[in-house]
C-alpha cells in the first residue's frame, strides 16, 4: 500500500488528486471539532459514554466521535448511507425505479442519485430532530426555546448535507469512493482515544498486559483474514460460441464469471448490529428494573456481553448476508445475459440449468462469506467478554470498514496508474 501511494505521488495528475482528497479530509476533521451552540458537550460526552454498546455508540464510532461532541458534522455520513440502502432496496421492490436503474443509462443513474440526495436530507431532518429531543429531555442543553431548536437542527442538517457533498467531490475529483473514505477517516481518528481508553483500563488494573497483547494479536489476525477474504472470488469458466456476423467471425474465446466471496461487504454486520442493539438502546432510556425480576433477567440476556445476544447477532448476520447477496446477484438475469451473448458454462445447458448452477454456487460462497462476517463480528465480543471491556462490541465493524476501504482505495490508485500507462503507450 505504501509503495503504491509512493508511486502515485510521483505522477502529477494523481498527486493533485491525493492532495485534493487530503484537503477535503482536513475540512471534515475541522468540522468535527466545531460544536453546535447551546450544548453542554462535557455532559453529553459523559452521557453517551454510558451508551457505548447501543445504537448511539455505533453512530458515534461511524462519525469519528463527532456525535458525542455534538459538532456540526455529528450526523456524519449516516444519513447518506441509510438513504443509499433504502433506495437500493426500493429499486428492487418498485418496478419504476428498477427500470430507471437498469434501462435509464447515465440519465437514470443521475435521477437515482438525485433521489438519494433528497432522501439523505429527509433522514438528516429526522435524525437531527431526534438528537435535539434527546439532549433536551436529558437537560444537556444550556437553553431551550424555538431559536435554540432551529439553530441546532439546521446545523446538523447542513453539516450532514455538506459531508455528503464532500464525499461526492472526492469521488469525482479525488481518489476512491468519497463516502467510504470519509467514513474511513472518521473511524481511524478514533484510534488515539481508543488507545487512551485501553490504557486507562490497564492503569486501573481492570485488564493486564497479556490481555492487551491478546487484543493486538486478535486485531492483526482480523486484518489478515479480512484482506484475504476481501480479495477472494469464485471464477466460473464461461465459453463463448463462434458466430458469424457478415464477413466477420465473433466469439470462440474463454472467459470467467467472477463471484466475490464477500459480495455483501460490511452491510450485513451494520444491519444486524443496528437491529440487535435496539432492545438495549430502548432499555438504556428506561428505568433500571429491580434485581431478580423478569425484566432484569431479560436485560441481562440481551446485553452485548451475553451469549444469547452473540448467537442472535450471528444468526442475523447470516440472514442479512443471504438477503443482500440475492439482491445484488440475480442468477436468472446472469443466465439470460450469457445466453444472449452466446456464452455458456461448460457442462450446463443455457437457461434454467445454468441459472440453477449459478444459484448453487452463490449459496455456497454466500454461506462462507456469511460465516466469515459472523466470525469478524463475534470475535471482538468474545475478547471483550474475556477481558471485560464492553467498548469492543463494535470493534469488528470498524476493522472491516477500515481494511476494506484501504484495499479499495489502493485498487483505485493502481487502476488509475495502469490507465495512465496505457494512455502513454497509445500516445
Amino acid at each position: 500500500m505504501i509503495q503504491t501511494i509512493r508511486k502515485a505521488w510521483g505522477i502529477p495528475e494523481l498527486r493533485k488528486k491525493i492532495i485534493f482528497t487530503a484537503l477535503i479530509l482536513l475540512i471534515f476533521r475541522i468540522g468535527n471539532a466545531i460544536p453546535v451552540p447551546y450544548v453542554d458537550t462535557t455532559l453529553l460526552a459523559s452521557y453517551l459514554n454510558q451508551l457505548s454498546t447501543t445504537v448511539l455508540g455505533l453512530y458515534n464510532v461511524m462519525s469519528g466521535g463527532a456525535f458525542a461532541d455534538a459538532t456540526i458534522f455529528a450526523l456524519g455520513v449516516q444519513p447518506y448511507i441509510n438513504s443509499s440502502i433504502i433506495i437500493q432496496l426500493l429499486t428492487v421492490a418498485i418496478p419504476a425505479l428498477e427500470r430507471m436503474a437498469r434501462d435509464g443509462g447515465e440519465e437514470g443513474k443521475k435521477k437515482i442519485q438525485s433521489i438519494t440526495r433528497y432522501a439523505t436530507v429527509g433522514i438528516a431532518i429526522l435524525q437531527g430532530w431526534g438528537y435535539y429531543m434527546l439532549m433536551k429531555n436529558y437537560n444537556i442543553l444550556t437553553t431551550t426555546n424555538v431559536w435554540t431548536a432551529l439553530v441546532i437542527i439546521v446545523s446538523f442538517i447542513a453539516g450532514s448535507s455538506f459531508v455528503m457533498w464532500m464525499g461526492e467531490q472526492i469521488t469525482e475529483f479525488g481518489i476512491g469512493n468519497g463516502i467510504s473514505i470519509i467514513l474511513f477517516a472518521g473511524i481511524l481518528s478514533r484510534l488515539p482515544s481508543t488507545v487512551s481508553y485501553v490504557s486507562s483500563y490497564l492503569k486501573s488494573g481492570t485488564i493486564t498486559w497479556w490481555m492487551v497483547v491478546l487484543m493486538v494479536v486478535g486485531i492483526l489476525a482480523l486484518i489478515v483474514l479480512i484482506t484475504h477474504v476481501n480479495e477472494a472470488e469464485r471464477r466460473i469458466p464461461v465459453q463463448y460460441a463462434k458466430r458469424q456476423v457478415g464477413r466477420k467471425l465473433y466469439g470462440g474465446q474463454s472467459s470467467t464469471l467472477p463471484m466475490k466471496v464477500n459480495m455483501s461487504g460490511v452491510l450485513p454486520i451494520i444491519f444486524a448490529q443496528s437491529i440487535a442493539m435496539i432492545p438495549s438502546t430502548i432499555a438504556a432510556f428506561c428505568k433500571t428494573p429491580a434485581e431478580g425480576t423478569f425484566w432484569y433477567g431479560f436485560l441481562q440476556a440481551i446485553d452485548t456481553k451475553s451469549v444469547v445476544y452473540m448467537i442472535f447477532y450471528f444468526i442475523m448476520i447470516i440472514g442479512f448476508s443471504y438477503f443482500y447477496a440475492t439482491i445484488q446477484f440475480n442468477p436468472i438475469e446472469i443466465s439470460n445475459n450469457l445466453k444472449k451473448n452466446g456464452g455458456f458454462i461448460p457442462g450446463f445447458r443455457p437457461g434454467k440449468p445454468t441459472s440453477d448452477f449459478i444459484s448453487k454456487v452463490l449459496n455456497k460462497i454466500t454461506m462462507f462469506g456469511a460465516m466469515y462476517l459472523g466470525v469478524v463480528a463475534i470475535f471482538p465480543l468474545i475478547v471483550g467478554k474475556i477481558i471485560n471491556v464492553p467498548a469492543l462490541a463494535i470493534g469488528g465493524t470498524s476493522v472491516i470498514i477500515v481494511v476494506g476501504v484501504a484495499l479499495e482505495t489502493v485498487r483505485a490508485l493502481e487502476s488509475q496508474m495502469l490507465m495512465r500507462q496505457y494512455k502513454g503507450f497509445l500516445e
